[in-house]
C-alpha cells in the first residue's frame, strides 16, 4: 500500500474493511438509482491517438514501476520520455507511472497518493501534452503504459469535499473522517455507499484511457474498497470495445480476481522472501504461497512479484541492503522472476541502488551508471525469461531445499529448471533421481550441461537450464 504521512511495512495490518468503510449501513448495489443526470464531466473524451495493439498477455508482462520524482533530474514526464530506450532494453513491456495527479496541499505531505484533482495533471510533472508524448513515446516502442489510481481516498482541497461532502465518510457530527485504523491524516475517506462519487470516480478513470490512450490502471490500497465497486469499475474498463486493459490490483484479497483484477500483489511473498534471505528461513517455506496467493485465481490470473517498490525501498531499504548485497538481490530477483507470477523492476533496482529513496520521493536521483554490470544482469535474466515459454507461462513442480530454491517449468515442449542458492554460502545440492545424469542447455552461457548427482553453487549463486 501507498505511503502517506508514514511508510508502512505491513499491509495486512492496515486492511481496512467494507463495514469500517460504510459504518452500518448497507452498501450501496452497484446500479442504484435514481442518479442525477449525467454533467459534461461524465461524458466520454474524444479518444487521442490510436488504441494500442501490442498490450501484452496478462501471463507475459514484465512491469516497470516509475517513480517520475527520483527517475531523473528533471522528476518530470520529459524525464521519463528521455529513457524509454534504457526502459525497453531491459526487457520490460508495461510500464506503470506513478500517481500523475495534482497533490493536494491542505494538511499535506507531499503525497502523491493525497490526489487534489482525477482528471488533472500535475505540472510538477508537466502537462498533458508532455504525457501523451510518453504515452505515445512508449507505444512505439511496444511499451504498454499503466497509470497508478488512488480511489480509496482524496486530497482535504479536493474539490469534492465542498461540493459532495456526503461523498465522504462522515461521523455522527457530520465532520469528514481520514481512513479509519490508519495513520493517513493528509487524505480524507470517501464514502463507497454513495452510487455518486462510486460513477464519477468511474468516469474519470475511464476518461484517462481515452484523453491520455493508456493500457490499464494499478489500482493503490484496492483491499481497503468495496469488492462491489471494483466490479462495477472493472466491468466498465472491460467494455471499452477499442483498448485491451491491463489492471492491477494492489492487494492480496482473493476476492479481487472475481472483481475482475487481471494481477493481485505479491506482499506475502516479498515478506517470505525477506524471511528466507534476512531471516535464514527455509527456501521451502516459499513453496506454499504458489497456492495460497492464488486462491480465487482463474485462467491466467497472476500474482505481482517484486523484491522492491517505492513503499519498502523507503521502510525496508534497496534490495542490496535487505538480500545481501548485489549477489543476493539478483538471486531474490531471480526467485522473485522466474518461480511464478509476474515479475515487476523498480526503477532504479536494476542500476544496483545502494542508497533508498525515502518518501515523498524527492531527496534521491536515480544514478543509472553506478552498475552496469547489475544493469547488463537483469536485461540477460529477463531476455532468458522472455525467450522462454516454460519460464513465462510453466508450472513450476519444486524440488527445494533449504538453502536452494529448485524447479522445473514446463510449457510444451519447452522445459526450464532453475536452482538458485538463497544462502551466502557456497551449497551443494543433491538433484533427485528425477533430475540426476540429464542433458540442458545453459541459458545464461553458451553450451551443453551434464548434470551428475549434484550441483555446487556459490554464495547467492544460481543456474537457469533449458531443454
Amino acid at each position: 500500500m501507498s505511503v502517506h504521512s508514514i511508510v508502512i511495512k505491513s499491509s495486512l495490518a492496515l486492511l481496512v474493511t467494507c463495514s469500517l468503510l460504510i459504518g452500518c449501513k448497507k452498501e450501496a448495489p452497484t446500479t442504484a438509482g435514481p442518479i442525477a443526470p449525467p454533467t459534461t464531466t461524465t461524458l466520454t473524451p474524444p479518444q487521442y491517438g490510436t488504441p494500442f495493439a501490442g498490450v501484452p498477455s496478462r501471463e507475459d508482462a514484465v512491469i516497470y514501476q516509475v517513480n517520475m520524482r527520483a527517475f531523473s533530474a528533471s522528476g518530470n514526464f520529459a524525464g521519463v520520455t528521455a529513457r524509454l530506450d534504457s526502459i525497453k532494453e531491459l526487457g520490460v513491456n508495461v510500464l506503470y507511472l506513478m500517481p500523475i495527479h495534482p497533490v493536494g496541499q491542505l494538511r499535506g505531505v507531499n503525497s502523491p497518493y493525497a490526489v487534489r484533482d482525477y482528471r488533472a495533471v500535475n505540472t510538477e510533472f508537466g502537462t498533458l501534452t508532455d504525457l501523451r508524448t510518453l504515452v505515445d513515446a512508449a507505444h512505439a516502442r511496444g511499451l504498454s503504459v499503466m497509470l497508478d489510481w488512488v480511489a480509496n481516498h482524496t486530497a482535504w482541497d479536493n474539490a469534492w469535499i465542498t461540493t459532495h461532502p456526503d461523498w465522504y465518510l462522515q461521523n455522527a457530527a457530520g465532520t469528514i473522517l481520514s481512513p479509519p485504523n490508519t495513520p493517513y491524516t493528509d487524505v480524507a475517506q470517501l464514502n463507497f455507499n454513495s452510487a455518486a462519487v462510486r460513477l464519477e470516480m468511474i468516469s474519470a478513470m475511464k476518461s484517462w484511457v481515452f484523453t491520455a490512450n493508456v493500457d490499464g490502471f494499478r489500482y493503490d490500497y484496492a483491499d481497503a474498497v468495496p469488492t462491489t465497486f471494483w466490479q462495477q469499475a472493472t466491468d466498465t474498463l472491460r467494455r471499452i470495445q477499442s483498448h485491451k486493459l491491463l489492471l492491477l490490483a494492489e492487494g492480496n484479497r482473493s476476492a479481487n480476481y472475481a472483481s475482475g483484477f487481471d494481477y493481485n500483489f505479491g506482499f506475502s511473498f516479498y515478506d517470505a522472501l525477506k524471511a528466507v534471505y534476512r531471516g535464514g528461513g527455509p527456501a521451502t517455506n516459499l513453496n506454499a504461497l504458489n497456492s495460497s496467493e492464488y486462491v480465487g485465481a482463474t485462467g491466467t490470473q497472476h500474482i505481482v512479484r517484486y523484491i522492491t517498490n517505492h513503499d519498502v525501498n523507503g521502510s525496508d531499504g534497496t534490495p542490496v541492503a535487505l538480500f545481501g548485497g548485489h549477489a543476493g538481490a539478483m538471486s531474490a530477483f531471480v526467485v522473485a522472476s522466474l518461480l511464478k507470477g509476474i515479475p515487476m523492476v523498480y526503477n532504479g533496482q536494476e542500476a544496483g541502488m545502494t542508497r533508498a529513496i525515502p518518501f515523498p520521493f524527492t531527496s534521491v536521483k536515480i544514478n543509472w551508471a553506478a552498475h552496469p554490470d547489475v544493469t547488463r544482469t537483469y536485461k540477460q535474466l529477463l531476455a532468458v525469461r522472455a525467450g522462454s515459454p516454460a519460464l513465462r507461462r510453466g508450472t513450476p513442480t519444486l524440488y527445494s531445499t533449504a538453502d536452494v530454491c529448485a524447479f522445473i517449468k514446463t510449457a510444451g515442449t519447452d522445459q526450464a529448471l532453475v536452482l538458485v542458492n538463497v544462502r551466502s554460502t557456497p551449497t551443494t545440492y543433491i538433484l533427485p533421481a528425477v533430475l540426476a545424469n540429464s542433458t540442458w542447455t545453459n541459458a545464461l552461457q553458451a553450451g551443453t550441461l551434464t548434470l551428475g548427482t549434484q550441483v555446487v553453487l556459490p554464495a547467492y549463486g544460481y543456474t537457469i537450464l533449458k531443454k
